[in-house]
């Protein structure tokens, strides 16, 4: 599988991106809504690993990837056990 081919198997693939990439300005509420349902879908999700991957690899600050937060990616990647990786 082509570094990008995990894509056309994701569970996302015919959901509005705007349910991983919120709108600027987005008020609370409506991005806790939108991040449990980013992060709903992507829990059942075939390609989460190569998704949550591909984020890392491309430093991904804005969007859920892989059923995470920008915020969550970063904080992962600070933790001891990311360094073991």
């Amino acid at each position: 599988m082509s570094s990008l081919e995990w894509r056309a198997r994701g569970s996302c693939r015919d959901v509005d991106p705007l349910v991983f990439f919120g709108p600027d300005r987005e008020r609370a509420r409506a991005r806790e809504q939108r991040v449990f349902t980013a992060k709903a879908i992507c829990r059942t999700c075939p390609v989460k690993h190569a998704c949550h991957e591909q984020s890392l690899r491309f430093a991904e600050q804005h969007g859920i990837w892989g059923g995470l937060t920008a915020d969550e990616r970063d904080t992962a990647m600070q933790s001891p056990e990311s360094e073991k990786a």
